[in-house]
């Protein structure tokens, strides 16, 4: 466990690229114990309806990579282009580094939950997001708090389908929220972020 104060971990856990360590193992003891913290999570109704998959096989992995790498291409191109700026492209390279190393990574994690909602209007959208997203949310912070790293990916699930077929989740009845890849992080001297500043984006008692 990494000596980190509340307010450290939750401005220090960053989406990490880079940084994931693809040669080292993942136990799956450490995985675990993520998950038992992240289940303690809120969930509408108390409903837990939650699956968590982990994906080790290099050959689901390489599968899977492939289709996340189709989907950021089609999102995002395959090289930088002149109008970017220098932030733009750093994040650019950052993010396309992931895609073509995704399946290096130890473990990849594909949060699900039961029921789709792909038709729903927004306010059960909304609670049905919001069922799984925090549990996720704390998944990444204990990963972080044990030398671990993760970054939030949404890009396979343009063939969601697809995946959901080659591991075996029931698509018609059960949805995924995103991609993660799963490691060790090479150093875990993170620092906070730069953000907007608060009086721009905080409104009180009226926008």
């Amino acid at each position: 466990m990494l000596d980190l104060t509340p307010d450290q971990l939750l401005t220090t856990t960053r989406s990490v690229r880079k940084r994931l360590d693809f040669d080292r193992p993942v136990e799956r003891e450490t995985i675990e114990e993520c998950v038992r913290i992240a289940t303690q999570a809120p969930s509408g109704s108390n409903s837990q309806n939650w699956h968590w998959v982990f994906v080790d096989d290099p050959e689901r992995k390489q599968a899977i990579a492939d289709y996340y790498r189709e989907g950021f291409v089609a999102a995002y191109g395959a090289d930088v282009v002149p109008e970017m700026t220098d932030l733009e492209k750093k994040m650019w390279q950052s993010a396309y580094f992931l895609a073509d190393n995704f399946h290096r990574a130890p473990v990849m994690m594909i949060p699900c939950q039961w029921k789709r909602v792909d038709t729903a209007p927004h306010a059960q959208q909304a609670g049905y997001w919001g069922s799984l997203l925090p549990a996720v949310w704390s998944f990444m912070l204990a990963l972080r708090a044990r030398g671990l790293g993760s970054a939030w990916t949404t890009l396979h699930l343009g063939r969601e389908k697809e995946v959901a077929e080659l591991i075996g989740i029931p698509y018609e009845r059960c949805a995924q929220a995103g991609l993660f890849p799963v490691a060790y992080t090479v150093g875990t001297d993170f620092k906070s972020g730069p953000r907007k500043p608060i009086d721009t984006i905080v409104h009180w008692n009226q926008w």
